[in-house]
């Protein structure tokens, strides 16, 4: 995308570059003097097109990766230390000194997504604001997870006191293109229940911690944030090789988790925590009100350019309405306005990746050798740092684009007679996340949703998928998801249940209740959290 520096908001320019050079680690921002790393944009800030430095981040080594693991570990202490022994209250009010110092800093991570991930405006503040909200809605959720602990329950003649408890050390680590909120929806309930982490920024979508990292100083204990920076092989395997991790929670790639799963000397031992790819399909079906599927899959296929495992990646439209739907759709997409993340009503914006111009070039290519065709006019338009969405059709199996994920601007088209041939398409992915139904007949439908909810694990009547409203679960099947992410799901997945029991004789029903009148145990309490 060609701009001048000129026609860039001041508001929105870069006049200084971000010079990363410190990491946290032991409560501490530690100086760093080695080798750093280069960070651009692909957003051009001259008149010709030229990808734009914003700074540089550290490239830590392995003794520095053992560093945050030991800060960590010695955080944990083997569960005797303070972050994990804490009152559920005083970590609650560490959680909310760092949301309120969180929110000064909305300006400067806002800016830092546009031009580090290229995500427009509207959408950047909304993942800004919508992370806040999760914090606040984390924070009540455990609330109220812990009223509900505060009380003994009694069977066969034996008291229990049950409670959620941490897991240990936690690795995180986040996803581009959702830097700030899905790598919250990881580090914040792992942090509130009590457990120290590790964690590692995205490759992209890394300087906007910057403006957090001394929130998290000051709000955590020392040990229980440790943020570095770097490659991730360089950092994350030795921290799992060490088997001292006992959560790995990571949004990203099937591979990469897999990777680092088999680095631990002791799998079984290991809990995770995984959002990883998806091909979501939208199933478009002959009474389907056409207008609404076309505007849902446009959200669907093309917010953040597709840039999200809950985009529709493929769509099975009936035969019957095939051609109409693809007249409608390919219409809109070629009004979609592309430009820069702050002008006003842009939908599709510079892609972060170098490489993704290319790569989504090379689907459309093999596509169209295979028999497809580009059926809207704009499709496949290429500026540097963009490839105009692309709307291929007929797609079929033997194409790439059919089978690989491609998360990023371009449409696969798949007509269908039978509902049996998207159906067997499903069971036989390896992915099973979400699907898009779109229809009216209930004497269709009611069969369809009845297969689909065992195929995936969210099906969206008449709407695009998502992950929102984050109260419900998020997850998938088979590649797609290990454990569930929501508010209350994610406290249960960064947690274990564990208990104190007693039987019930004069003797331990004195000494249980000097525990509650006293309140020496952070852990036997029966207060409950206004």
């Amino acid at each position: 995308m060609k701009n001048t520096f000129l026609e860039i908001p001041e508001e929105y320019k870069i006049k200084s570059l971000l010079h990363q050079n410190t990491y946290l680690i032991d409560g501490e921002l530690k100086q760093w003097s080695g080798e750093t790393a280069e960070v651009f944009s692909t957003i051009s800030s001259t008149k010709d097109y030229k990808p734009t430095l914003l700074g540089t981040i550290p490239q830590l080594g392995e003794k520095e990766a053992m560093d945050a693991l030991n800060s960590a570990t010695s955080a944990y202490d083997n569960g005797k230390g303070l972050w994990p022994t804490m009152k559920v209250a005083d970590r609650i009010a560490c959680m909310e000194s760092f949301v309120e110092q969180m929110k000064t800093k909305r300006q400067e991570v806002v800016k830092l997504l546009m031009w580090e991930i290229g995500k427009n405006l509207p959408d950047s503040e909304k993942e800004f604001d919508r992370t806040v909200d999760y914090i606040y809605d984390t924070i009540e959720a455990y609330k109220e997870i812990d009223r509900g602990s505060a009380k003994f329950e009694k069977n066969g003649g034996v008291y229990a006191h049950i409670r959620r408890g941490p897991l240990g050390v936690v690795l995180c680590l986040g996803p581009y293109n959702y830097p700030l909120n899905e790598t919250f929806t990881l580090l914040i309930p792992a942090l509130i229940m009590g457990n120290p982490v590790i964690f590692k920024p995205a490759k992209i979508g890394v300087l906007l911690i910057l403006p957090l990292l001394e929130a998290f100083q000051s709000s955590f204990p020392e040990g229980v944030v440790n943020i570095v920076y770097g490659r991730g092989r360089v950092l994350a395997t030795p921290i799992m090789k060490s088997g001292k991790i006992d959560v790995l929670a990571l949004i990203g790639n099937s591979k990469s988790a897999n990777a680092l799963q088999a680095q631990h000397p002791k799998g079984n031992r290991l809990r995770m925590v995984l959002g990883l790819e998806a091909k979501n399909p939208a199933i478009v079906l002959p009474d389907a009100d056409l207008d609404l599927a076309v505007e849902e899959c446009i959200a669907g296929t093309l917010s953040f350019n597709g840039q999200r495992c809950t985009a529709l990646k493929v769509l099975y439209v009936h035969e019957s309405v095939v051609e109409e739907f693809n007249r409608r759709f390919s219409y809109k997409v070629d009004q979609l306005k592309f430009g820069n993340p702050w002008e006003e009503g842009v939908k599709l914006t510079p892609l972060p990746e170098e490489d993704k111009p290319e790569y989504i070039q090379e689907l459309i290519d093999d596509a169209k050798e295979k028999g497809a065709k580009v059926l809207n006019i704009k499709g496949g338009e290429t500026t540097n740092n963009f490839i105009f969405p692309a709307l291929l059709y007929p797609v079929n199996k033997e194409m790439r684009v059919f089978k690989e994920e491609q998360f990023g601007p371009v449409v696969p088209i798949v007509s269908f007679s039978d509902i049996e041939e998207p159906l067997d398409d499903m069971a036989e992915s390896n992915y099973g996340q979400q699907v898009s139904l779109f229809g009216k007949n209930v004497n269709t439908l009611s069969p369809l949703i009845d297969t689909l909810v065992n195929l995936v694990c969210r099906v969206n009547l008449n709407s695009s998928c998502q992950r929102g409203p984050d109260v419900y679960p998020f997850t998938g099947r088979k590649d797609s998801a290990y454990g569930t992410l929501s508010v209350h799901d994610a406290l249960r997945s960064f947690s274990i249940r564990t208990f104190v029991a007693s039987k019930d004789n004069a003797y331990n029903n004195e000494i249980l209740s000097e525990l509650l009148e006293k309140k020496t145990s952070n852990f036997i309490s029966t207060d409950y959290i206004l």
